[in-house]
């Protein structure tokens, strides 16, 4: 699956207990139609994204930066301590593809096994 969004924050580099390293941002999706009344109504969607391949992205992963991402989407549910249910969207992030902002477009897609690759770590900017 496919989705172009923005970055609604900075992506933060986390461990988890295994000691492996997790990229964790945030993107918003647009999206508009026109009801029966033809009115126009926007519509949000935010994602809470996963990127477990490089943690090297996460420098260029900045708030408000659009992106292009493939990976697979989840739906998860809980119960906060206030009692009431709550709902998210989770995007496991396998290529990351940046748009816009007057730099050239990169592709990042980690080598599986490869994390000493010269050319992810010579970054354009």
């Amino acid at each position: 699956m496919n989705i172009i969004g923005r970055l609604t924050r900075d992506a933060e580099v986390r461990r988890t207990s295994q000691e492996k390293q997790v990229v964790n941002f945030s993107v918003a999706t647009n999206d508009s139609y026109r009801n029966k009344q033809g009115e126009r109504i926007e519509q949000t969607t935010y994602f809470d994204c996963s990127y477990w391949l490089s943690p090297k992205v996460a420098q260029i992963l900045t708030k408000g930066t659009v992106v292009e991402l493939t990976g697979r989407v989840s739906a998860r549910a809980w119960t906060g301590s206030d009692g009431e249910a709550h709902a998210g969207l989770n995007f496991n992030t396998s290529q990351i593809k940046l748009h816009g902002g007057g730099k050239k477009s990169e592709t990042v897609q980690a080598h599986a096994g490869n994390s000493n690759d010269k050319e992810n770590d010579d970054l354009p900017f």
